[in-house]
């Protein structure tokens, strides 16, 4: 990076200007790392000083049948397929509470989006689980998902928000976001919950006094450029409702094979 512009980005950084989607792209094609940690850990220390949070987290996944075939996945599984299978609610409970002396703090649940489970299975089985585990907090649902609990119940994302509130949800998972940019996502995301549904959602369950955590799935067919949009719209909602708590990276897993069958399900690097 041209040692003028490395100046410049630093002084913004130290007086606490926001950067601009210019200033994201060359930050990437910087590849001083000591440099680029430097003045992560100095904005890090200037918000939060010297304190960092733990919990310890497991996840419990209630289904793996799912009607979408996103290219970078390989969890998802069709009806009838030999290793698709979906738990009875008090399976689940019963993994979820053998995980209690592990010093569990929250547990985190996603599913693939199965065709023919009704509605009525996602709050009873938050409800069970709170029971269980009363102490532990539950995590669960991506925005893909509260979005087609809409299809599937003909409610409207804040009524089923409501009603999992009250069986027990603390917070929305971060999934779903991917990478928001249509350029990529079109080639990556076969479900139909894209960068309005999810933020709409988000911002749903900010409102009702949840906070939730946001992500970006990088190291795929993205570029730079993608990346930078994508935290820029996060950004740009987290000043809208600072509901936000944290923002995870997700590495793509270079796993298209599955070992059980040889079938490839992770497209990408097929």
């Amino acid at each position: 990076m041209d040692v003028g512009l490395k100046r410049e980005l630093e002084d913004k950084v130290r007086a606490g200007e926001r950067l601009t989607r210019e200033d994201g792209i060359a930050l990437y094609e910087s590849d001083d790392l000591a440099w680029l940690g430097g003045l992560a850990h100095e904005v890090r220390m200037r918000k939060n000083g010297d304190v960092v949070h733990f919990n310890v987290n497991r996840h419990l996944n209630m289904t793996n049948v799912c009607t979408a075939s996103c290219a970078y996945c390989s969890f998802q599984r069709k009806p009838g397929e030999k290793d698709a299978y979906t738990m009875r609610i008090e399976e689940a409970v019963r993994l979820a509470k053998a995980m209690e002396n592990e010093n569990l703090t929250e547990l985190h649940i996603v599913n693939g989006l199965h065709p023919n489970l009704p509605w009525r299975y996602y709050p009873r089985s938050l409800s069970e689980l709170k029971k269980a585990l009363p102490n532990v907090s539950l995590k669960a649902f991506t925005a893909t998902e509260i979005h087609h609990f809409e299809t599937i119940s003909g409610l409207s994302a804040s009524d089923i928000l409501d009603e999992l509130i009250e069986a027990g949800l603390e917070s929305l998972t971060g999934g779903g976001a991917e990478i928001f940019d249509w350029e990529v996502r079109q080639h990556i995301v076969d479900h139909r919950t894209h960068w309005e549904d999810w933020s709409r959602i988000h911002r749903l369950a900010h409102a009702k006094g949840l906070k939730t955590p946001c992500t970006m799935l990088y190291g795929h067919i993205e570029e730079p450029r993608h990346r930078v949009d994508h935290v820029l719209r996060l950004r740009e909602l987290q000043d809208e409702t600072g509901g936000f708590q944290v923002f995870i990276p997700l590495r793509y897993q270079h796993d298209f094979v599955d070992m059980q069958d040889g079938k490839v399900r992770n497209r990408l690097q097929a």
